[in-house]
């Protein structure tokens, strides 16, 4: 059976640039572009009307920004959409805003289509998105720490859980204890602390796999039970909980 196409909404004051991202996506056989709007207030009553599985947000918007609609969108019990911030501006305020808000992805508008298609996909799937040059930024300010300064050139986007160093063997680590925070239905298990650990530094699920020696589908499970109990949206939200929260 073939799956369903992803449903996405294009929100964008700029006519050409959302008739860019029609041309791109349109191009591809699991991605349907179900509608468009100019403004934020638009977007909130698209979201609302079509119920999208991704959005595409612009942030400079006349009526209402596209933070402010995307925290509507978000807080709307009746929408499950997954957003992308897409903006012309590597700016810390609006990167963070947007996270806060409830956004799943953060991405240039002078990245290149195939990673507009990427990320369209990972959101779909449940993952976040993150422009590699702003990741660290991200870790940095959810970790306590400074901000890196933003690259001089911008890279192709890569998911939240892109690549990393070979995690240490769980054999030659101690497992951290079960970890109990107000407003939890239950404490994580040790495991699951474990992979929010490595879930944190952003590994994959086959790197977790392999640092835990565990299959991934037992990963994704564990994934899942993290974000019911964080009441994480995706994975760039149980992120953002877990380097607040300082587990990790």
């Amino acid at each position: 059976m073939t799956a369903a196409p992803i449903r996405v909404l294009l929100v964008d004051d700029h006519a050409m640039l959302r008739a860019g991202f029609r041309t791109i996506l349109g191009t591809q056989h699991d991605i349907e572009i179900v509608g468009e709007a100019a403004t934020g207030a638009d977007a909130v009553a698209q979201a609302t009307a079509l119920r999208p599985d991704v959005i595409t947000m612009d942030v400079q918007m006349p009526d209402m920004d596209g933070i402010e609609a995307t925290r509507r969108i978000v807080a709307d019990p009746g929408v499950t959409a997954a957003i992308a911030i897409v903006t012309t501006f590597d700016r810390d305020d609006y990167l963070y805003q947007a996270l806060d808000a409830g956004a799943s992805g953060f991405l240039l508008k002078n990245a290149g289509p195939e990673d507009l298609i990427a990320a369209v996909r990972a959101l779909a799937a449940g993952d976040g998105m993150l422009a590699p040059e702003v990741t660290r930024r991200v870790l940095a300010r959810f970790a306590g720490g400074a901000p890196a300064a933003p690259s001089a050139a911008p890279a192709a986007p890569s998911e939240v859980t892109a690549s990393a160093p070979t995690a240490t063997p769980a054999a030659q680590r101690t497992a951290p204890p079960a970890i109990t925070l107000p407003g939890l239905a239950e404490p994580f298990t040790e495991r699951e602390a474990e992979v929010l650990t490595l879930l944190a530094d952003a590994r994959s699920n086959a790197e977790i796999a392999a640092a835990l020696f565990i299959g991934e589908a037992t990963v994704k499970t564990h994934v899942s039970r993290i974000l019911q109990k964080l009441g994480a949206r995706d994975r760039v939200q149980a992120v953002v909980l877990a380097h607040r929260l300082g587990l990790a």
